[in-house]
């Protein structure tokens, strides 16, 4: 049984990702249908290839994932379907596809061309489900779709390097649930430009000279617990998807707050990470 996944930025009040999700079943009444994120900010890009891009290897093989963020056709918005890493992504050409395929070489991409065959005003409805379909019943790109060899990049996607090789400069591109702060820069990128030099990490007035594997390494545990008042307490640590990410120990928005409230972080500040000379 086919699997097709839904992100967007419809939220849960409208009628929208109900509507899409009925339409699925509509062609295919035994097709499975899984939410990875209706929560996207508004035409958020950045933040809807970060969620995808970290979601999608849980699947299946084959699965189907429909994207709609900022999916309406216009002649510099064009519609595509991506063979990639053995999974099918139906989005818009607007940038998102490009985290993913930084890392991992689409194996078929295709310009989706069926729209004079269908009337619409609400493409993740009309078409996005309709190549969907086509391809959980077992139909190839080729047939919806004209062979393209390019996608659209996301602008300020990957960190800078200066040219002495001692200053990285990424910026924010995700904020979570907790209000914690996720960049661009990945493990393995700051490792090949660290090359072991001690580092110091700027974000807005806040510095940083310790990278933790873990929230939990923060905590001092010789300390009694009564005495040790982490919560609150800001840190960096790669996190599980391999980014580097400024975090709050046991953050909460609602109460002690986040990375994001409390040091006034936003998405697209930057981050800057100064490398030191080796005494």
């Amino acid at each position: 049984m086919a699997i097709i996944t839904l992100t967007t930025d419809f939220g849960e009040k409208d009628h929208f990702a109900g509507a899409v999700k009925g339409a699925i079943y509509s062609e295919i009444s035994d097709i499975r249908i899984v939410d990875i994120s209706h929560s996207v900010s508004p035409f958020n890009i950045s933040e809807a290839a970060y969620i995808i891009s970290n979601a999608y290897s849980s699947f299946p093989k084959g699965t189907i994932h429909i994207i709609g963020i900022d999916a309406e056709l216009n002649p510099e918005n064009k519609h595509i379907a991506v063979r990639l890493d053995d999974h099918y992504f139906i989005c818009a050409n607007n940038g998102i596809m490009s985290m993913l395929c930084a890392e991992i070489v689409p194996e078929k991409i295709v310009e989706i061309n069926i729209h004079d065959k269908i009337e619409t005003k609400f493409p993740v409805l009309d078409i996005f489900v309709k190549v969907a379909c086509h391809i959980a019943r077992g139909g190839t790109l080729e047939v919806i779709g004209k062979v393209i060899n390019t996608i659209k990049p996301i602008k300020n996607l990957a960190p800078f390097v200066n040219d002495e090789k001692n200053q990285i400069i990424g910026s924010v591109i995700y904020i979570d649930n907790y209000g914690n702060v996720v960049t661009n820069i990945k493990r393995k990128f700051f490792e090949s430009v660290q090359k072991t030099r001690p580092y110091e990490i700027f974000a807005r007035n806040h510095r940083f000279d310790i990278i933790y594997d873990k929230y939990s390494d923060f905590v001092n545990f010789e300390i009694d617990e009564s005495k040790r008042h982490d919560e609150g307490k800001g840190l960096v640590v790669f996190n599980s998807s391999g980014f580097l990410e400024i975090a709050v120990y046991k953050s909460n928005c609602q109460t002690v707050g986040g990375a994001s409230t409390l040091m006034g972080l936003k998405k697209m500040d930057t981050v800057t990470i100064n490398f030191n000379k080796i005494n």
